[in-house]
């Protein structure tokens, strides 16, 4: 029977064979932990479903509790309220009348000439007094009309910021009073709206007690899946372990027969080179370096 035929027909390495089984071993301890984690995550799906559940209940309940606690704060607040903002609307109303006398006098002595205009002379003057050679005598006429500009000025900023501080009393006394009247309205609805708040929130209550109840459940069913599964998981690892070990031995033998066979080759390829030179035979570049450094190693 030919060589290669028998080479064929050998059986497979020790551990080649143990690799093959712990390979087969992998494969099923795999699908082992797999199923169990499947398991398990089916449980924590439930799980996680009531306590969405649970969550969003948890998030009606606690605004139940907010928007009834709050109508109850309301209603004894309301009241309180809605006479603070008619004595607020009565302060600013005399505010008003005390501004309005302040105002007086300050529109009676306001100039006829626009703001715009007295700031544009003033300039003027300035620039006059800045720019010109004039002697004192010239300058004073000049510098006299610019503080009674300057007065007349004063007087329109005065009478402006006093007319808008008027505008936003009388905003704000708007404002007072409109809040009154909404206070008042509201006082109505809030005592049957606290009622139905506290009617919903024990409703509520009751359903959150019964999903954690089934939530508990899940979570003990999950654990259980989840604990096998982590020992198939720690076991799937050492198969891993012992496949990487024996196939690092694998290749460090296979590394070890392809040296060999690589020096047996070498020296056969060399003693073929040293045979031709005997007999004068021109040798190839690969066969004279084969021939020096069979020399080199000899020498060394």
């Amino acid at each position: 029977m030919p060589e290669s035929s028998s080479s064929e027909a050998q059986a497979p390495s020790p551990i080649v064979q143990k690799i093959d089984e712990s390979k087969q071993q992998l494969i099923q301890t795999r699908q082992e932990r797999d199923q169990l984690n499947q398991e398990a995550k089916k449980w924590a799906e439930k799980r996680n479903e009531h306590h969405e559940q649970i969550k969003q209940l948890q998030n009606a309940v606690k605004s139940l509790r907010e928007k009834r606690d709050e109508t109850n704060l309301q209603v004894q607040i309301l009241k309180t309220a809605r006479e603070n903002a008619k004595a607020q609307r009565k302060e600013k109303h005399e505010q008003i009348v005390k501004l309005r006398e302040r105002m007086k006098p300050l529109s009676e002595r306001k100039p006829r000439a626009r703001l715009y205009d007295l700031e544009k002379r003033i300039q003027n003057l300035e620039w006059k007094i800045q720019t010109s050679s004039l002697s004192v005598q010239e300058e004073k006429p000049l510098v006299e009309q610019v503080k009674t500009l300057e007065t007349q000025r004063l007087a329109h900023k005065q009478l402006q910021e006093l007319k808008d501080k008027l505008l936003e009393l009388q905003t704000e006394t708007k404002a007072f009073e409109t809040q009154a009247k909404l206070k008042h309205n509201e006082l109505s609805q809030l005592a049957n709206q606290s009622q139905e708040f506290h009617k919903q929130l024990v409703e509520t209550l009751s359903k959150i007690k019964a999903l954690r109840q089934n939530a508990d459940k899940a979570q003990e069913k999950y654990l259980e899946f989840r604990r096998k599964a982590d020992k198939a998981h720690e076991k799937y690892i050492e198969i891993q372990q012992r496949i990487r070990s024996l196939t690092e031995e694998l290749h460090e033998k296979e590394e070890q027969q392809y040296a060999e066979k690589e020096q047996m080759l070498r020296e056969e390829a060399t003693a073929k080179a040293r045979e031709k030179m005997k007999r004068g035979e021109k040798l190839t570049w690969d066969e004279f370096k084969l021939l020096t450094a069979e020399e080199e190693t000899t020498e060394h």
